[in-house]
């Protein structure tokens, strides 16, 4: 990854000006690269890591491993771009191991994610089994420390 995706995965909001007086560019180089960047699909959107558990919301979010038959044509993809329509999934991902396929879904509460397993999910087509597990708290998202780290010192053992 180039050193400009690299900052702006850091900080998205940097300046363009910041950027290349970081990057010894010009300000114009730094903004046709990103531009270049978005039209070619790799830059695909730009988002807040938000600390969820500080706000005053219903959502439970869970992780899902889903093992699936991969169908002759398109194998792993046409199963994964079925399960990728919902809009209760967040993110879905090729895995390797026991299962194939890892969801993170969120909903209301945890009957609407249950509805979306049970009624939803293991009912399509290749999906042969799938594992639950609902996420407690967030100690850290996208490489952001969820809570300061203020006050977390481990106690001194003294001999």
């Amino acid at each position: 990854m180039d050193e400009l995706l690299k900052l702006l995965k850091h900080n998205a909001l940097e300046s363009p000006e910041n950027l290349a007086k970081m990057l010894n560019l010009s300000a114009a180089d730094v903004k046709a690269r990103i531009a270049d960047y978005e039209k070619t699909g790799i830059i695909r959107g730009y988002q807040a890591v938000v600390n969820e558990d500080q706000l005053s919301i219903n959502k439970v979010t869970a992780v899902i491993e889903v093992k699936v038959t991969p169908e002759r044509e398109g194998g792993f993809n046409s199963v994964a771009d079925r399960i990728s329509k919902f809009p209760e999934v967040q993110s879905l991902y090729l895995m390797s191991g026991t299962f194939d396929l890892l969801l993170f879904v969120s909903g209301k509460d945890l009957k609407e994610v249950a509805f979306f397993v049970s009624d939803k999910l293991a009912t399509l087509k290749g999906v042969l089994s799938t594992a639950t597990h609902f996420m407690l708290k967030t100690y850290k998202s996208n490489g952001v420390l969820m809570e300061s780290q203020e006050g977390h010192e481990r106690l001194k053992v003294s001999p």
